[in-house]
């Protein structure tokens, strides 16, 4: 019987009283190891680093990040998430809590379903009035292999859920991948393999995208935005969302 992994990190960021931000605690679990490397703008960066293969099928995983009010941070991470094969779906939870004057820049490296997986991913944010926020999102269905040898892609199920101020701005659920209904079709990702999508909260409006399959959409709060694009491949849907039309 395969083994199955359950891991939880934590990310806590304050302001430090010199300009710049904190880290009081940095604490990593299982494949979940986090690095600090070198700030920039005053703001922190973390780096996720995967330790160990995961998530695979059955592993329950967490990673938590709370910001005080007026501390920065960036968090990326070192490749990309790959969903892996196991006893049953896996479960990965993101909580995202951004205080008041604060801001949170979330662009990981995308999540990619390999064949025979089901990753099921919930992604909670709680944004403060004044918390400013840019969060990026990329799946990819399917390793390249996968495709080279004809094989059908894992399956991705992701919520992401956000509030601010206690009120609800965003709440969308997907659903991709073989055994989701009509996830190939031209309602969705019309023959494309990859999607994601560039939410910014507190940040002036970007202009509409003026190319590929993307859209941009203004949530119920004026200065929050959520540009999504469906793309071939990845470096594909990266060019999409990280074009330079975020102020």
């Amino acid at each position: 019987m395969t083994a199955t992994v359950a891991a939880r990190a934590r990310i806590a960021a304050e302001p430090d009283g010199r300009g710049g931000t904190a880290l009081p605690v940095l604490s990593g679990a299982g494949p979940l190891a986090l690095r600090r490397t070198r700030d920039t703008g005053g703001a922190a960066h973390v780096v996720l680093i995967g330790s160990m293969a995961a998530p695979l099928g059955g592993d329950r995983l967490a990673l938590s990040a709370e910001l005080a009010d007026g501390a920065a941070l960036t968090v990326t991470s070192a490749a990309a998430t790959i969903s892996l094969p196991g006893p049953g779906p896996a479960h990965y939870d993101v909580e995202l809590t951004v205080g008041a004057g604060a801001r949170l820049d979330w662009r990981p490296e995308p999540v990619v379903a390999a064949s025979g997986s089901h990753l099921i991913l919930h992604t909670r944010i709680t944004l403060a009035a004044g918390a400013r926020l840019r969060y990026r999102e990329e799946q990819v269905l399917g390793r390249h292999h996968d495709w080279t040898r004809g094989a059908a892609p894992g399956r991705l199920t992701s919520r992401i859920t956000v509030r601010r101020a206690d009120r609800l701005l965003l709440d969308q659920q997907t659903d991709l991948g073989p055994g989701a209904p009509g996830w190939d079709g031209p309602a969705v990702l019309g023959g494309h393999r990859t999607t994601g999508q560039l939410l910014t909260v507190g940040h002036p409006p970007p202009p509409p995208p003026t190319a590929g399959d993307a859209a941009l959409l203004t949530l119920p709060d004026p200065d929050a935005t959520l540009l999504t694009a469906a793309a071939p491949d990845a470096l594909a849907l990266r060019r999409l969302l990280d074009e330079p039309r975020v102020p």
